[in-house]
């Protein structure tokens, strides 16, 4: 049986996340495990969909369905990650002004979407990542 499919996503998704939290470390000078999850460099998100994307040219080549299907895909997350995301994030720190001083009120995460770069660099990772798994398990 062939789990290539459900493997590639998953490593991409093992790999990027700890090369996230080590350069966001890096950039605080400390451990950022406050900023663990939505947003930074290299996009986790654009990453994995990148990675399926490629491992399917690979395999099936561009002219295949799929291939279309995945990219349709990327298009959709990557401007989900700069668009929308950004504005629920500008929403959060509006929200967090308004309410600064209040009892029992939680501060809401403001960094939610990302920059046109980190996504830049999702991409780049999801295909070295498409091709690492292509030529590690597939070729």
């Amino acid at each position: 049986m062939d789990f290539t499919y459900l493997l590639t996503p998953l490593l991409t998704w093992l790999v990027v996340g700890p090369i996230k939290f080590l350069i966001n470390s890096a950039r605080q000078r400390a451990w950022a495990f406050n900023l663990v999850g939505n947003g930074g460099f290299p996009s986790n998100h654009s990453a994995t969909v990148t990675s399926m994307a490629t491992l399917i040219a690979l395999r099936e080549g561009i002219s295949h369905p799929a291939f279309g299907v995945a990219v349709t895909l990327c298009f959709i997350v990557m401007i989900d990650a700069n668009s929308l995301r950004q504005h629920v994030g500008r929403q959060a720190a509006a929200i967090n002004r308004l309410s600064e001083g209040r009892d029992g009120f939680r501060k809401l995460r403001e960094r939610m979407g990302h920059t046109l770069v980190e996504i830049g660099g999702g991409i780049l990772t999801g295909i070295l990542m498409g091709n690492l798994v292509y030529h590690l398990f597939v070729k």
